[in-house]
């Protein structure tokens, strides 16, 4: 065959893809109109998780998994939107790393609502001005982020899913050279994260936090001397240059984020659950708490203390444990764990990110 066959071929090949993504369109229309009867939400991370590892299981090349995903997270997307228009607020102004997880989990055919601080994105979706948020919770390198913890016990949302994200920074700036900037703009977590390239590459610059990398990429616009930390996305949503790439310590950074909404996930193959509780401040009290969970075969992913800010020294757990509030060790955990605890809060159960 030539390259005209080929093209041929292709054309073909593009108009079948063609109708049998609006056949799938139809499909998802709807499945809409009958959530809509019986008041289902529009999202449901359980079923896009079946899609997508189906979708893998199928793949056999040249494309790789991970292009093939991303194809088919806009396809599903937009037939989401067509079901019905999902909101997402995102701790932004848009560039920022919450924004691309908030891309990565909800694809393009969503509408974005930016935000300043993760406080306005609980907000945003308890106000009804967003269906869901995305909010960054713990990273590889730098742990967990306190202000989302925080909230939770505030808030009545509950958790809805999870992604993780590279994190690869960047220093942009208007100007093109290194040498040439005299500040550099951040969020803490991101200055952190890239510590050592900084007091190699950048000796007596002054560093300047701000709320959020994205806000740091929008101050350096018509200023070459001043830089910022941010993602690629980001220079190209202000018009910046990347007078360095890669700049993170630890190549393999990554961000956890999760979706906080009203809606209560199904059980799907892999589940986690989120809890909130608070244990008498006697010897051994935590000790006995988290023997439940090992009586009941349940892993444990992360524990994490945060202070009360009710009385001095007294701490709340966060727990994930890997199992779905609606299996039968949950629930017999929970049961124990309510005796032993001064209360207990279920955060949400969501299918666990690869």
């Amino acid at each position: 065959m030539d390259i005209s066959d080929l093209r041929k071929r292709i054309d073909a090949i593009d108009k079948t893809l063609v109708e049998m993504i609006n056949e799938r369109a139809e499909c998802a229309l709807g499945i809409g109109k009958m959530k809509d009867k019986g008041s289902k939400s529009i999202f449901a991370p359980e079923r896009e998780k079946q899609v997508l590892a189906g979708v893998l299981k199928n793949n056999r090349g040249p494309l790789s998994d991970a292009t093939m995903s991303a194809v088919f997270r806009e396809v599903i997307s937009a037939c989401r939107a067509l079901e019905k228009p999902i909101s997402v607020a995102y701790l932004g102004p848009a560039g920022s790393y919450s924004h691309i997880a908030s891309i990565m989990k909800f694809g393009d055919s969503t509408d974005f609502l930016p935000v300043n601080t993760i406080p306005d994105v609980f907000n945003a979706v308890e106000h009804n001005e967003a269906n869901y948020g995305v909010v960054p919770v713990e990273n590889s390198t730098e742990g967990i982020v306190s202000h989302t913890l925080d909230m939770f016990l505030l808030s009545d949302l509950r958790i809805c899913a999870e992604l993780y994200a590279p994190i690869s920074h960047n220093l942009l700036s208007a100007g093109t050279e290194v040498s040439e900037i005299k500040r550099v703009y951040s969020i803490a977590q991101a200055i952190a994260q890239c510590r050592n390239w900084i007091a190699t590459h950048l000796p007596g610059v002054e560093i300047l936090e701000v709320s959020s990398t994205a806000k740091g990429a929008k101050m350096c616009e018509g200023y070459p001397t001043s830089a910022a930390i941010a993602s690629s996305l980001a220079a190209r949503e202000y018009g910046l240059n990347i007078i360095a790439e890669g700049i993170e310590d630890n190549p393999h950074n990554r961000t956890r984020f999760l979706v906080v909404g009203n809606s209560k996930p199904e059980p799907s193959t892999k589940d986690k659950t989120s809890l909130v509780f608070s244990v008498p401040n006697k010897a051994g009290a935590l000790y006995h708490a988290l023997t439940v969970f090992e009586s009941e075969g349940i892993n444990l992913s992360m524990i994490e203390s945060r202070p009360t800010k009710q009385m001095p020294w007294e701490y709340i757990f966060f727990v994930d444990c890997q199992c779905h509030e609606k299996e039968e060790r949950m629930q017999n955990a929970l049961k124990k764990l309510s005796e032993l605890t001064l209360f207990v809060r279920i955060l949400g159960s969501y299918p666990e990110a690869d």
